[in-house]
């Protein structure tokens, strides 16, 4: 089958139900099969389309004058006034100078007799003003994550004590805790205005909720996720292929971003137990040290993808219960870090930037969780940045020192940059990416790990770079997902790193990439990026 025919039958697949009820949603059906759980953005009522495909304004007209030459009266007036009423309610309804809402529904009820999933709404939809979107984009402070206040009052419940077994029934906060702008998105009230804001589609959320149901189906008995064994997991019985590598850290951690990153934690969301028991193995699997490498192949890599997700859930929380793991984990990088700022497998080695992107990016949410970062460990990574440039006027990165640039080590590089605290306007860094603009996504040379770093750099940047780069990544992503068998809502891995990691990696990451439009808030003004000329070289 080819992509177009995927991307076709997809849409087909999660046309939004003719059907509405209040606020857009579809009428809440019975408890749905957990496997079949979709996140789809369904637009309002639309009078106007239904009348353009009836044969659209010129029909109605003809219509009525026809009415009023043969109808009496008395009749015509009473008729006249009926639809003056009901035109003036569908402009209104429908205007376009407002834009329409999005609303998020959150799951794919019995299918009906037509064999078309039925949506049903996660909560009521909440009413915002219609810029306050917009006021939290121009409002995210540059990457300093000095702390400040959420958009949101925090209502945080205590954490019980048993809060991480598997039969606990964690009360749901009405909101997702107070980690700080950057992550405010991943509010459901926030979500689906950032979706449409920031070029996301009902497509891309559909996609988002059969990973996130692919994932959540291929965890173990005990909480945890295998890069390699997945296949083992749940009713698979080895009907998904393409394994990955061994590390159940990496897998577990992986396996929990995609869900953080939709605003699902332990307190709240349809996998709230799937999160509990993701973050119980990983903190019953850490060492007193703050360890989380694991066995098998666990390094480095698979340490700083769990603290990032220890951190995020804990920002997004606020339990206590996560508080100290979280710290010991960021300790932990601290302490393996080379003299020269570097990371790589084992504590103390000489670094490599595809190490160090993932635990920058780890101490950075550390940051945005309010945790204890030595200031001094971002000045000494800083440095090994300098070293894996090019030049100093090219934004081009190696993957150590002394090697040969790359998209994707440029990607990776330009993103702890980003989060490093150069601006928008920085020259190398729109250097850079303009570089990456030259590799756009292409279905003929798939690389996650390239796409998953090169979406945030570009979502950033805003403007015309991230609407070349969506438009080219979006459609294309969603049509390379898997939509039939047991594999349906994950993705075949591509090369490299991809073929390394697995279906589940891959899964994971391609999720996190196409909730972008929410997960992180943009570092940059859109205004400001779109506006203002690069900085000169001094």
């Amino acid at each position: 089958m080819s992509l177009a025919d995927d991307k076709s039958s997809l849409q087909a697949t999660y046309a939004p139900p003719s059907a509405t009820g209040p606020g857009g949603a579809v009428p809440a059906t019975a408890s749905s099969d957990r496997e079949h759980r979709t996140v789809a953005a369904v637009r309002p009522s639309r009078v106007r389309t239904r009348l353009e495909r009836s044969g659209g304004w010129e029909s109605l007209a003809a219509s009525f004058t026809e009415l009023i030459r043969e109808a009496p009266s008395i009749l015509t007036s009473a008729v006249v006034h009926m639809v003056l009423v009901i035109v003036l309610g569908a402009w209104i309804i429908d205007g376009e100078s407002e834009p329409e809402p999005l609303v998020l529904a959150a799951r794919i009820g019995p299918a009906s007799e037509e064999d078309a999933p039925q949506l049903t709404a996660l909560e009521e939809p909440v009413e915002l003003a219609p810029s306050l979107a917009n006021d939290l984009v121009e409002s995210v402070a540059t990457p300093e994550f000095e702390a400040a206040s959420s958009v949101f009052s925090p209502q945080i419940e205590q954490a019980p004590d048993d809060l991480f077994t598997p039969a606990a029934a964690p009360s749901l906060p009405s909101a997702v805790g107070n980690p700080g702008a950057v992550l405010a998105g991943r509010d459901p009230r926030l979500r689906g205005q950032l979706l449409a804001l920031e070029g996301g589609t009902t497509e891309t959320e559909a996609a988002v909720a059969q990973g996130l149901a692919w994932i959540a189906a291929h965890q173990n008995s005990d909480g945890s996720w295998s890069l390699h064994d997945f296949h083992h997991a749940g009713e698979c019985n080895g009907r998904c292929g393409d394994r990955g590598m061994i590390s159940d850290t990496a897998g577990t951690a992986l396996a929990l971003l995609p869900f953080l990153g939709s605003g699902q934690t332990h307190l709240r969301g349809e996998y709230n137990l799937t999160v509990a028991r993701g973050l119980r193995w990983l903190m019953d699997h850490q060492k007193s040290d703050g360890d989380l490498r694991g066995a098998g192949g666990g390094t480095m890599y698979a340490h700083g993808q769990a603290t990032i997700a220890l951190c995020e859930a804990f920002a997004l929380t606020q339990a206590e219960l996560l508080h100290d793991p979280a710290q010991r984990a960021v300790n932990f990088i601290v302490a393996a870090q080379h003299g020269q700022g570097g990371w790589r497998y084992r504590p103390g080695q000489r670094g490599d930037l595809s190490v160090v992107g993932w635990q920058m990016m780890a101490l950075r949410s550390a940051q945005m969780a309010y945790l204890q970062v030595p200031e001094e460990t971002f000045v000494k990574a800083n440095r090994f940045l300098n070293a894996v440039q090019v030049s100093p006027r090219v934004g081009q990165y190696c993957y150590v020192p002394g090697g040969h640039p790359t998209p994707i080590m440029t990607a990776e590089g330009l993103l702890c940059r980003q989060y490093s605290g150069w601006k928008h306007n920085h020259p190398v860094l729109n250097n850079g990416v303009e570089g990456l603009l030259k590799h756009l996504p292409r279905d003929n040379n798939v690389s996650m790990y390239y796409w998953y770093y090169g979406t945030q750099v570009m979502h950033h940047m805003g403007g015309r770079p991230w609407q070349e780069w969506n438009a080219a990544l979006r459609d294309l992503l969603v049509s390379l997902q898997s939509t039939s068998g047991h594999e349906a809502g994950s993705w075949a891995p591509g090369g490299g790193h991809d073929q390394q990691g697995g279906r589940l990696y891959m899964t994971a990451l391609a999720v996190c990439t196409l909730e972008v439009y929410y997960r992180h808030m943009p570092l940059y003004k859109h205004s400001a990026a779109a506006g203002e000329e690069p900085a000169k070289n001094k």
